[in-house]
């Protein structure tokens, strides 16, 4: 999710009355067509017929092309399933994902789940990673927890191949999709798969993950969580009691295409004005290539054009007002929280990952916090994962697990990236 981190973070929508270039309807009805991103992908992410009142439930699923770094997979298929839409609050929508099993007999009481939240592709539905397929590291990833035994299930979250906006970094959102992928994995498992659930997520997947684990107790009760993780820590703190007065806040210097991203899916508010009166006659291709393409062609389109926040937005100042997405107040999470940063991430800071670190603790959550030397924000992916498994493991035996939350301290600038890491690019 490149330089997302440098997105300002000031918790603020544009304006708070109707605007007659208001590109979202009014809170209950759900925007929908191709300026949200909409796309016609195949008859099986259309649902037309009634949805079910209850969040959570599988509408249909079908097998999906074998990916060659999911090698340790018995099933693979494409999922469609309940959730709720949190952003628009148009009640109950489907939302797409996959779902994967592993090559080995399941233990009784079935395989404990994993549902993984990932980070940052686009908003356009071909963007989503059942059509699409995993990114090489992300199926990489899944394929190490089912070598080890676990089911996996992975959202695309709402609105990246189902109907509508994807509500791009809105926590509340997407950690219903999390959740929801889980209890539908469950509910279609026919007991191969355990009450026993593990949240990962990366980057934009962290603040999907770290939502979801704070959402649990109270959107989904049924779902026996037993420990979350989330690297690359995208999310913000900001009342925090105990806030690092070293934190970066960085803005405009970012490149545009997450800002734009941001304003697509829903960050602006309702009534604010649309994308296309805000972007400047340099950021248009920019805004069009985000409606219909994913991460690569708008870093491209960046990259070839020299775009920045100062040239392709009429007013720069757009990109430090839409940070309320990711940003929670600070609470006590209900299980054991891994949380990982690479020290050589020069997208998402050090400093700006202790921060939430340090808030966390600050709320008396169970923290298990790690860092990597020489390893970069895609890097951490992977360099974290033994880590991560012996914390799950730990958490589903019941054994005790040790906060360092004392032993914390401010990493400082990122660092140079080193060899020998998978993904570390």
């Amino acid at each position: 999710m490149k330089a997302l981190a440098r997105i300002g973070v000031i918790a603020l929508v544009l304006c708070a009355s109707p605007h007659p270039g208001a590109l979202y309807a009014t809170a209950g009805s759900l925007p929908q067509g191709p300026i949200v991103g909409d796309q016609d992908l195949s008859p099986f992410y259309r649902w037309t017929g009634t949805l079910p009142e209850k969040p959570g439930l599988m509408l249909r699923e079908e097998p999906i092309p074998d990916q060659p770094e999911i090698v340790a997979a018995a099933t693979a298929r494409r999922i469609l399933y309940t959730s709720t839409d949190a952003r628009w609050r148009s009640g109950i929508i489907p939302v797409s994902g996959t779902l994967y099993l592993p090559k080995r007999t399941a233990p009784q009481g079935g395989w404990p789940l994993v549902a993984w939240a990932h980070g940052t592709l686009g908003v356009s539905d071909r963007c989503a990673p059942s059509w699409s397929r995993h990114r090489p590291r992300d199926g990489a990833y899944i394929n190490n927890w089912l070598e080890q035994g676990f089911a996996v299930v992975a959202t695309d979250y709402q609105g990246l191949g189902g109907p509508g906006p994807h509500p791009y970094l809105n926590w509340e959102a997407e950690g219903r999709s999390v959740l929801d992928a889980a209890r539908a994995a469950l509910d279609h498992s026919k007991g191969q798969i355990a009450n026993a659930i593990i949240i990962t997520g990366q980057s934009q997947g962290s603040g999907a993950s770290l939502g979801a684990t704070r959402l649990a107790p109270s959107y989904a009760p049924d779902l026996n969580l037993k420990a979350s993780i989330a690297t690359g820590i995208v999310s913000r703190f900001p009342d925090s009691a105990n806030k690092p007065s070293s934190e970066p806040t960085l803005a405009r210097s970012s490149p545009p295409q997450y800002t734009i991203l941001m304003m697509i899916a829903g960050a602006l508010g309702d009534d604010a004005i649309k994308p296309d009166d805000l972007v400047t006659e340099m950021g248009k291709p920019l805004l069009q290539a985000a409606r219909e393409g994913c991460t690569a062609e708008l870093g491209q389109i960046v990259r070839s054009n020299g775009l920045t926040i100062a040239n392709s937005l009429k007013d720069p100042e757009i990109a430090d007002r839409l940070g309320a997405v990711i940003e929670m107040s600070p609470v006590r999470m209900p299980v054991p929280v891994f949380l990982a940063t690479g020290l050589a991430d020069k997208l998402i800071p050090p400093q700006r990952q202790y921060a939430a670190v340090a808030a966390l603790c600050a709320a008396n959550s169970n923290v298990v916090w790690n860092t990597y030397a020489g390893v970069t924000h895609n890097g951490t992916v992977h360099a974290a994962y033994s880590d991560e498994l012996a914390f799950v493991q730990a958490a589903l035996a019941g054994s005790p697990i040790q906060s360092n939350c004392d032993s914390i301290s401010d990493p400082g600038s990122p660092g140079e990236s080193l060899p020998g890491f998978k993904f570390n690019d």
